[in-house]
């Protein structure tokens, strides 16, 4: 019986280990290929307003974060760094910078969901000719699978 046991748990514990590591891997295998230099460039000298993702922000933790200058256009909104991978990113427009999921969710629906991100380091994400950048003060990095905090830039 203990025999028994024991393998039930080591196999349920390689299942469970096995899916986490899915989670984790499968964004990164299909993620497509990440934006040249020369296009984050273009879309940065672009850009009206400049914001720094930092590793350090109160939520942000060894599984989710970002590092980098972060450019805000009327066009687009561009990354020159590096996210932690991960499931469903989304890109948020902010009218007050935000470091905490609790703040994020008290906040929400007063955002502007801008687009996906679907690369890790460096991306571009188009800004739909409706929403005014300037109206806004931070760009927010949700997974909205997990409803997980990010990262943080305030560029206004």
């Amino acid at each position: 019986m203990k025999k028994i046991l024991f393998l039930l748990a080591s196999h349920a514990s390689v299942l469970a280990i096995g899916f986490a590591l899915g989670i984790y891997a499968l964004p990164i295998l299909i993620a497509p290929d990440a934006p040249t230099k020369e296009q984050v460039s273009s879309a940065a000298a672009q850009a009206a307003y400049t914001g720094q993702f930092r590793r350090d922000l109160k939520d942000s933790d060894a599984l989710h974060w970002g590092e980098g200058a972060v450019s805000v256009g009327r066009e687009s909104i561009a990354l020159a760094g590096r996210l932690s991978p991960g499931p469903d990113y989304k890109l948020y427009l902010s009218p007050e910078f935000v470091e905490t999921e609790a703040d994020f969710k008290r906040l929400k629906s007063q955002m502007k969901r801008v687009g996906d991100v679907r690369t890790f380091e460096n991306f571009v994400v188009p800004v739909s000719a409706s929403v005014d950048v300037s109206q806004y003060k931070a760009v927010i990095i949700w997974c909205e699978s997990f409803s997980e905090f990010i990262t943080a830039a305030k560029y206004k």
